[in-house]
């Protein structure tokens, strides 16, 4: 079966992508930018690449043939707190012409559950949509889930940062609305178990797990399930703007992500049936099944995707293709230069930087100006990063975004996402005479971005210089 996989660097994509070609299809995938795609060579070797925005007018160049189903798993819900329901009706009249022109038997699309009449922002936008892909030339079925439970998705990672860092929590009202939380290996089976079947055509089927409970006990029972105390008291004054707040600071969702969730947290999100569950024969696991088997690919680090790591958990709203010339005219830099001994030790150690190692000097420097970014509406360092020891293109690294990381040609370059008076670069680099090349490129916006830079430079004294020669004397990660 020939499918077109749109959104396949997002949270579900990736994690739809594997199981669709070890059932032997063939799958192109739709991404704005492909250097962020993050694939390993053999997967990139079975698989067709189609680079298109579907915000931008429709060019119908080298478009893909016929094809059998398309999978629509686009949202802009964390890429703007205004106008992200118009981004979404853009992308999928958008959508609609490029299928019109391809040729599609099916369009599978991944929405919310519709339960009340006057819905939040966040889920009358994914209602417009399916009634725009019920427009389109192709026969459209709609899974309708709520709460997605696996490692890394956005959900997930809110309550894990709630729970762990939080022993005593006073929380707003929403947290006493109930919801049916799905885990992603059961959304996977629905996603594939409607391909071509005739009567899951212009459908749209609620997708849920077998528990419907409150989202106070979802963190009770997490807290149950990884053997840590947790008190949670409601508070009946919490507003929705200082419930945001609240998730901004405390979780590492984005500002933007934190109010479109919690406007959407007041909403019941409960399957009316589960009609598709008896159809497709489909057993789903519980919530507290749905967390021990996320923890099993957390602890051993086969976590395949993380919402952190789309564009949208930042600021950077481009191509990464933009930015992976570093520029050179009008811009300030800290190079920093060593010989080094064992090549392959500095590279693991270079791709292990951040996250729970931190940046090799200094680090409470780095968590200091981590936490002046997030008080000043930054992403701060909170994202942390996917892997403990790989990156790819287009991994988030705390208030980094990784633009380039080849070891073949022993490279790893960053793009700055925390909020700067310019634009900022750090880059490592080994050249072909064993040399350790660190860079630390920042283009000023106007005065305060050179009084930003000049002020900070004592701290690169010792920040980059100390961090450059712990890398080459620390002993890699296991």
């Amino acid at each position: 079966m020939k499918i077109l996989l749109t959104g396949a660097n997002g949270y579900v994509g990736r994690r739809l992508l594997p199981e669709l070609l070890s059932q032997g299809h063939e799958v192109i995938c739709c991404v704005r930018d492909k250097n962020r795609l993050g694939l390993d060579k053999v997967t990139l070797e079975s698989i067709t690449v189609w680079e298109v925005n579907f915000l931008e007018n429709p060019n119908f160049e080298n478009l893909p043939a016929s094809v059998d189903v398309a999978y629509y798993l686009i949202h802009s819900m964390s890429s703007s707190i205004t106008d992200f329901d118009t981004m979404e009706a853009i992308a999928a009249k958008n959508f609609n012409l490029y299928m019109s022109k391809i040729g599609v038997q099916q369009v599978v699309y991944l929405s919310g559950i519709v339960n009340e009449a006057h819905l939040s922002k966040h889920l009358q936008s994914r209602k417009d949509v399916e009634d725009i892909l019920y427009q389109g030339k192709f026969k459209t079925t709609v899974l309708r889930a709520g709460i997605i439970v696996g490692s890394g998705s956005s959900s997930f990672e809110i309550i894990r940062d709630l729970c762990e860092k939080l022993p005593i929590m006073f929380t707003p009202r929403w947290v006493l609305t109930k919801c049916q939380p799905i885990a992603i290996r059961d959304v996977i089976q629905y996603l594939i178990g409607v391909l071509l079947r005739e009567d899951c055509y212009n459908q749209s089927f609620d997708i849920g797990g077998p528990n419907i409970i409150t989202y106070k006990e979802m963190m009770l029972l997490y807290a149950k399930t990884r053997k840590i105390k947790l008190w949670i008291y409601v508070l009946p004054i919490m507003t929705p703007k200082l419930s945001s707040y609240w998730l901004y600071f405390v979780t590492s969702t984005s500002y933007k992500l934190a109010i479109n969730l919690v406007n959407s947290m007041k909403m019941e999100v409960v399957c009316k049936d589960n009609k598709l569950q008896k159809l497709l024969k489909i057993k789903p696991i519980t919530y507290v099944d749905a967390i021990k088997l996320a923890f099993i690919k957390i602890e051993q680090n086969l976590v395949i995707s993380s919402w952190k790591d789309s564009l949208i958990s930042g600021r950077f709203g481009h191509n990464l293709s933009e930015f992976i010339q570093v520029p050179t005219f009008g811009c300030l830099k800290d190079v920093q230069s060593r010989k080094v001994v064992n090549v392959e030790q500095a590279l693991d150690n270079i791709w292990c930087i951040g996250g729970e190692r931190g940046w090799y000097y200094g680090n409470w420097m780095w968590k200091l100006r981590g936490f002046m970014d997030k008080m000043v509406g930054g992403v701060g360092t909170r994202r942390g990063r996917t892997h403990p020891t790989h990156l790819d293109n287009g991994d988030a690294l705390d208030f980094w975004r990784v633009l380039l990381a080849n070891k073949e040609e022993k490279r790893l370059l960053l793009f700055a996402e925390m909020k700067l008076p310019g634009e900022a670069w750090l880059e490592f680099r080994i050249d072909d005479d064993n040399i350790l090349h660190q860079t630390a490129t920042f283009r000023p916006k106007g005065i305060f971005g050179r009084l930003y830079w000049y002020s900070l430079v004592p701290f690169h004294f010792f920040i980059f210089g100390g961090m450059i020669d712990t890398i080459l004397k620390s002993e890699p990660l296991k």
